[in-house]
């Protein structure tokens, strides 16, 4: 929780501080609460519980790269509404050298901190410096530039107070490296506010993990875990202002406590629906629905340090055991597509080749040749919010079918991404979202693992599974170097049909995003991914 703040000094209504969905229902509507939440102030009702961090050198999570999003600026940013194109955040313009190794920023003048301080090239030079150096999950998609603790500061530089300069160690696509500074990890903090912060040399880690140090059009004012997330205007902005004085995130996992939140008018958006609700709230007419493909793949996968789930045949014979139509038809209709592929469709080189369906019979020869006949025992770490629910129970179903018992062990997001970073689970069950609009984000993670020792730097999820692939991991390296866009899309395809065939993850669907709101919104688009839904354009009449 952030010391400087309080619920209280936020002035919101008493329907905006229940804290959970159940005690919203009994003390806002028993005390006779109005049906409308503050006209200044916009509420959304959105499962969060896997955010860890509000540090955006180490947030790594959709729910955290949503806030991030919404409260730092970062060099560039995605166009939300062609994401193939890049447009200047704090940049006002770039120019990358003949060598195709030297990147020269020009930055807006003018620009401050939420505290006040200038934000010059100096404040961005620190920020990347300190992302390298903390190196937390995230620092990758800046370290794979070569960038390293020693080199940081000779690599990345102010040349001026507003201009600045990255020299990477090979000539990458530009594209790529721009991309990759639209990340959350590329995002400016303010130096001076750090610094003060800093605690034995920790660049101000400890205290930003629960507080704000941005520039953005919101500044975080509240974190509680599991409760609230409350943003506030920031009134040093750059850009237009946002039109609302603060968006309060409150943390409803319940899609059916949602929608009735919503009809009520306790809440302005709904953001985790089932299909069943998103059906019922189409009729109504004071609610209105919006959606938008997501970067977003959902995945089961299989630890190579269990014995069994490192047999080829029982890799390809859970695959076979997933009933992947009735999942379309039923708990992802509307919200996902089924999508076999580490590749979400829209990135360059996407398959969508879907070649598994649920077939038990083949799934037990397959199992018969590892040696398992009879099946095995074997748990599933999975996060307790729909429809990642329904679809591990309708998985345990199927793969008793060919008798494998499947023990499902539930948990909140921090506690489920915490075992499952540590490598220490059997089976996991969750989702992946694209870092950066190129296909590397994917590849980086799904098809490269250069050092599978458990001390290792890089920890993708290919690491987190313990696949040691190093033939793959060569074919990646080949493929983000290579700047024929044809060539480049034939050798994402080729990655593709391998990691299909042989990885120990099951690939279950694409997510479509759907957003329930109420008709007195204006402005919300959803954006390709979860730090492009940039709700402080949201306005209310």
């Amino acid at each position: 929780m952030l010391a400087t703040s309080s619920l209280s000094s936020l002035s919101l209504s008493r329907r905006v501080l229940c804290a959970t969905a159940t005690a919203a229902l009994l003390l806002c509507h028993g005390a006779g609460a109005l049906a409308a939440t503050p006209k200044d102030t916009l509420v959304i009702a959105f499962g969060f519980d896997d955010i860890i961090t509000m540090d955006p050198a180490e947030a790594f999570e959709l729910s955290a790269g949503e806030v991030m999003g919404n409260t730092y600026d970062r060099l560039v940013r995605l166009d939300v509404n062609d994401p193939s194109k890049l447009i200047g955040d704090v940049a006002k313009s770039w120019t990358v050298s003949p060598d195709g190794k030297t990147y020269t920023f020009e930055l807006k003048p003018g620009l401050k901190f939420a505290s006040g301080n200038a934000l010059t090239a100096d404040e961005v030079a620190w920020s990347l410096h300190r992302a390298v150096s903390l190196d937390k999950s995230p620092a990758f998609i800046l370290t794979q530039f070569g960038f390293t603790k020693d080199n940081a500061r000779d690599k990345i530089k102010a040349t001026g107070p507003l201009s600045l300069t990255l020299e990477t160690d090979k000539a990458y696509a530009p594209t790529f490296v721009l991309n990759c500074l639209t990340a959350n990890i590329g995002a400016i903090v303010d130096k001076k506010l750090l610094m003060s912060k800093e605690q034995n040399g920790d660049w101000g880690y400890g205290w930003l993990k629960t507080n704000y140090a941005g520039s953005g059009p919101m500044k975080l004012r509240e974190w509680r875990a599991n409760e609230i997330v409350a943003l506030e205007r920031n009134d040093n902005y750059y850009g237009p202002k946002p039109p609302l004085a603060r968006i309060i995130y409150r943390h409803v996992k319940e899609a059916a406590t949602q929608r009735l939140l919503l009809e009520k008018g306790d809440i302005d958006i709904a953001r985790n629906l089932s299909p069943q609700d998103i059906a019922a709230l189409s009729t109504n007419k004071d609610i209105k629905l919006t959606s938008a493909t997501k970067g977003t793949v959902y995945y089961i996968s299989l630890n190579q340090k269990n014995a069994n789930l490192a047999k080829p045949e029982v890799r390809e014979a859970l695959k076979w055991l997933v009933d992947y139509s009735a999942i379309g038809d039923t708990l992802i209709k509307n919200i996902g597509v089924v999508h076999q592929n580490f590749l979400p469709i829209g990135l360059l080189g996407a398959s969508k080749d879907n070649p598994y369906r649920l077939d038990v019979a083949k799934a037990k020869a397959l199992l018969a040749k590892a040696g398992l006949p009879n099946g095995f025992k074997v748990t599933i770490d999975m996060r307790t919010i729909q429809p990642v629910q329904g679809i591990t129970e309708a998985f345990q179903q199927t793969a008793k079918q060919a008798g494998i018992d499947i023990e499902i062990i539930p948990g909140d997001g921090k506690q489920v991404l915490t075992k499952y970073r540590g490598r220490t689970h059997d089976m996991y069950i969750g989702q992946w979202g694209s870092d950066y609009w190129d296909p590397h984000s994917n590849a980086d993670t799904f098809t490269r693992n250069p050092d599978n020792a458990d001390e290792a730097k890089a920890k993708p999820l290919s690491w987190r599974n313990a696949w040691a692939i190093p033939e793959l991991t060569k074919k990646s390296d080949a493929a983000v170097l290579e700047r024929d866009s044809a060539k480049r899309r034939a050798m994402y395809e080729e990655l593709q049909a391998e990691f299909r065939k042989t990885s120990p993850f099951i690939m279950l669907y694409q997510q479509t995003e759907v957003a329930a709101y109420r008709s007195n919104v204006d402005g919300l688009k959803l954006g390709p991914t979860f730090d492009t839904n940039y709700m402080f354009k949201v306005a209310k009449r």
